[in-house]
């Protein structure tokens, strides 16, 4: 039952913060928490321990918890980092290649698609970003999904607030063509496609949006 619990609050913090309706740096009291959901405060400060191992909310000692406001810079620094990382991960996943890489890279792809039909936020953004990670973990490299699973990660808030519909859309447009090059083994064009598709996704990305200020119990209401 504590653990519905915990992610019931999981889950009502992210929608706030993914719709808007919690901006970066607004803090999150553990009682005002406790009373809106009904609960301990212990329960309270899982749910926020587990949003901040997501990056969604940084916890300050003797501060408490606030959601998370990664900078553009950062964002920028880590998309630099993998365009060099994935342009050699995408020549060795060519070099590679099997008809068992390409079918399991095929079968995320679909799920991809499924979670931007269906309006999934959450999903498509964890998805979208699980492709690259997937790649790495079909070759068999552990340290370089665990290292590509990190830098996304970082701006994974910065993505789940900023990218939009259409941009999620084409961000999954975008894999299914860089699967379709690597089916063919063209490692010039898959190459390309994937630094132009991270190029795609930063460019995407809405950095100054305006962010409407919400007092807590409305904006979980």
């Amino acid at each position: 039952m504590e653990t519905s619990t915990t992610s019931a609050i999981v889950a009502s913090l992210t929608k706030a913060i993914v719709e808007h309706r919690l901006q970066p740096g607004a803090k999150l009291a553990e009682q005002k928490l406790a009373d809106h959901f009904g609960v301990s405060r212990t329960l309270v400060r899982q749910a926020l321990f587990q949003l901040s191992q997501n990056r969604l909310v940084t916890l300050e000692p003797a501060r408490g918890a606030f959601v998370a406001a990664p900078s553009a810079e950062e964002a920028r620094q880590v998309f630099a980092v993998r365009r060099m990382l994935e342009a050699e991960m995408t020549r060795a996943f060519v070099r590679e290649v099997t008809p068992a890489r390409i079918r399991a890279l095929r079968e995320h792809v679909a799920r991809e698609q499924q979670a931007v039909e269906q309006a999934d936020v959450p999903g498509r953004t964890e998805l979208l970003g699980d492709f690259h990670v997937r790649m790495a973990e079909l070759m068999g490299n552990e340290v370089l999904a665990q290292l590509l699973g990190e830098l996304i990660s970082r701006c994974a808030l910065i993505t789940l607030m900023y990218q939009s519909a259409a941009e999620a859309a084409h961000s999954h447009e975008e894999h299914g063509h860089i699967v379709k090059a690597l089916a063919a083994r063209d490692a010039d064009l898959a190459v390309r496609l994937m630094d132009e598709h991270l190029r795609h996704v930063e460019a995407s990305l809405a950095f100054d949006r305006a962010h409407p200020p919400n007092e807590l119990s409305r904006a979980l209401s």
